[in-house]
């Protein structure tokens, strides 16, 4: 079946091409993805939405691990993904992927969402650049330029920093560009965009290659390194849910988490035959490009899917900085539906942030799957 818009998921601006009734709650899980790819252009194929990170979620599906947990689970893509918050917030759909911060913030608007687990840990964010810019690592540069951002908390982050240096909002020039950044870079749209190390850096770099330009073009002032944040958690991707669909189904819930842990462990164990098998399922992946940035995400994957204290006290207080969370504000997330032994804290996670530089430098230069060591026990 395909959502159609007359229905309340359609209306919600959802697209479903599977055989589930979704009418029939008892029946499924409802997962939203959240994009953070641009759609190609012209095409209105439903598979769009799919990003190489999401290899877990789909696999999980692919080989049967829902199945084996005993649920059925939906699929569904945002024709908008920054409405993802708002619908499963209303309780349109069950489960989705939200950065961290769009998540605290989403329950500060008093959407009931809550975090059940961490997909993707610390991806390096920043504004991504070409050399030919006049852009330079002096935030200052930044003066006088079209500025790309994704949503609303994209430009709230520059308009902060640039306090900071001596700057004001009307310094720079916003343009939100959706999911195309990297477009919009490359067009001559913008002079630099907010993005991430693993997704517009990478399209940027692929870009350069084929115009024969060295990838080195392409740098990024790394937000976490600007506000001094100590880390860069704040676009931490994670698996949230609505409460209420999360407080009735508690079993269900478990069940999800379990068929996805076991999805990335053979995606960690694995990659290249994850790959494939991610490919065969989802024939849009297939490209170069997607190659790539699956590349680059492998070192992010969380091993154990947890929602890390420390981070999550550090991005509620940079939450509070930027006037989105009130100063009693408590961060929405659990580790309660994760059965299974979590990893230590690092006891050096500065330490560990300066080795995943090196070591994705080192995946963009000559590709591999390439993790940091187990951490170091606090």
């Amino acid at each position: 079946m395909e959502v159609a818009r007359g229905t309340a998921l359609g209306a919600a601006g959802l697209r479903y091409t599977g055989e589930l009734d979704l009418d029939n709650t008892s029946e499924r899980i409802c997962f939203l993805e959240n994009p953070l790819l641009p759609a190609k252009t012209g095409t209105a194929d439903a598979s769009r939405h799919a990003t190489p990170y999401h290899a877990p979620l789909y696999l999980a599906q692919a080989k049967g691990f829902f199945k084996e947990e005993g649920i059925k689970v939906a699929l569904l893509e945002p024709n908008d993904p920054s409405d993802v918050t708002e619908i499963i917030g209303t309780g349109k759909v069950d489960l989705g992927f939200k950065a961290m911060i769009h998540t605290l913030a989403a329950k500060a608007r008093n959407f009931p969402v809550l975090s059940i687990g961490s997909l993707l840990d610390e991806p390096f964010t920043g504004v991504v650049y070409l050399k030919d810019s006049g852009i330079t690592t002096d935030f200052r540069s930044l003066k006088g330029k079209r500025i790309g951002y994704v949503g609303e908390f994209g430009k709230i982050q520059i308009d902060e920093l640039t306090s900071h240096y001596g700057l004001t909002p009307d310094d720079y020039t916003a343009v939100r560009c959706g999911m195309n950044v990297s477009k919009a870079i490359i067009n001559g749209e913008i002079d630099a965009g907010i993005g991430l190390e693993n997704v517009q850096m990478v399209e940027l770099e692929e870009w350069l290659d084929g115009q024969g330009r060295p990838k080195s073009d392409v740098q990024m002032l790394r937000i976490d390194e600007l506000a001094e944040l100590g880390c860069c958690c704040f676009c931490s991707i994670l698996y949230i849910g609505n409460e209420s669909f999360i407080a009735q189904n508690p079993e269900k819930v478990r069940a999800f988490m379990r068929a996805v842990k076991k999805a990335t462990d053979f995606v960690l164990a694995d990659p290249y035959t994850a790959w494939k098998e991610y490919v065969d399922f989802k024939p849009v992946m297939g490209t170069q490009l997607n190659w790539k940035i699956f590349e680059r995400s492998y070192a992010y994957f969380s091993q154990d899917l947890k929602n890390v204290q420390r981070d999550w006290n550090k991005v509620t207080k940079y939450g509070q900085r930027l006037q989105v969370l009130s100063p009693d504000f408590v961060p929405n997330y659990t580790n309660e539906f994760l059965g299974w032994t979590l990893e230590p804290d690092s006891a050096d996670p500065t330490g560990d942030q300066k080795r995943m530089v090196e070591l994705q430098k080192d995946v963009a230069c000559c590709g591999g799957f390439r993790r940091l060591p187990p951490v170091v026990k606090a």
